[in-house]
């Protein structure tokens, strides 16, 4: 159950919160991203201000040979990644899982030669969305 929000690309999990990261982090790993940073919203939410929230997590996904084709063209390009993955707990109970619309992303930037390798990378967040989309 993909949708498409104006900057995310997102699905419903029918699984657990570490279900879902499981096979979010496995499916970016398919697609040639691996997972370099997260961070529990939740637990540090809980610890700094102790706020009590649904879990929500985010991971920092990087694919090394976009990365560096982006930097290559764009020193400043680092302030956008790494590419955010969220998975979270919403009103309803449902595990969600959402990956940053990399084409939006890059509309800051507003250069052509990047709007291409935004492209690909989306091309590529989307197959692994889809992938855990369907296992749900």
């Amino acid at each position: 159950m993909e949708t498409s929000l104006d900057y995310g690309i997102r699905t419903v999990f029918n699984g657990s919160m570490q279900e879902a990261e499981a096979a979010v982090t496995e499916a970016l790993k398919e697609v040639g991203f691996g997972v370099l940073t997260r961070i529990d919203v939740a637990e540090t939410l809980k610890n700094k201000i102790d706020l009590e929230r649904r879990p929500y997590v985010i991971l920092g996904a990087c694919n090394p040979r976009y990365a560096a084709r982006a930097i290559e063209h764009e020193e400043e390009i680092g302030l956008l990644l790494p590419c955010n993955v969220i998975v979270y707990e919403d009103e309803q109970g449902q595990t969600v899982v959402s990956a940053i619309e990399p084409l939006r992303m890059f509309e800051l930037v507003d250069r052509d030669d990047l709007r291409g390798i935004a492209g690909e990378v989306k091309a590529l967040l989307q197959k692994a969305i889809d992938t855990i989309g369907n296992k749900g």
